[in-house]
């Protein structure tokens, strides 16, 4: 049996240039994250550790569950919404570490 893959359809990657723009820090690893994000093919969680190791799965205030990946050797958070049903991945946030771990961000999705 054969198995159709898609890559992954990251909905609005410039908003990954914007926030490298804005955390000057984390430009480099960002728009590698974006390099490898964007030739990935994931139709679960598992898949996305398989690229990105630390990726976490954590839920917010919608019900719904949202990926988290550490950007810049731990000091940035990337939170995407993942439909692997449709091969989309939606970047929602980017956060500092002390941003995110204040946990308000959770209430907003």
């Amino acid at each position: 049996m054969n198995t159709i893959c898609i890559h992954v359809n990251i909905i609005k990657p410039l908003r990954i240039h914007e926030y490298a723009k804005t955390h000057a820090r984390a430009e480099t690893s960002s728009l590698l994250w974006l390099a490898k994000a964007k030739y990935a093919r994931w139709t679960n969680l598992a898949d996305v550790r398989a690229t990105f190791g630390s990726a976490d799965q954590v839920p917010v205030a919608s019900g719904k569950n949202v990926i988290v990946f550490n950007i810049g050797g731990n000091n940035y958070r990337l939170i995407c919404a993942a439909h692997f049903n449709r091969g989309n991945l939606y970047i929602l946030k980017f956060l500092t570490h002390a941003e995110y771990s204040k946990g308000t961000w959770k209430h907003e999705l």
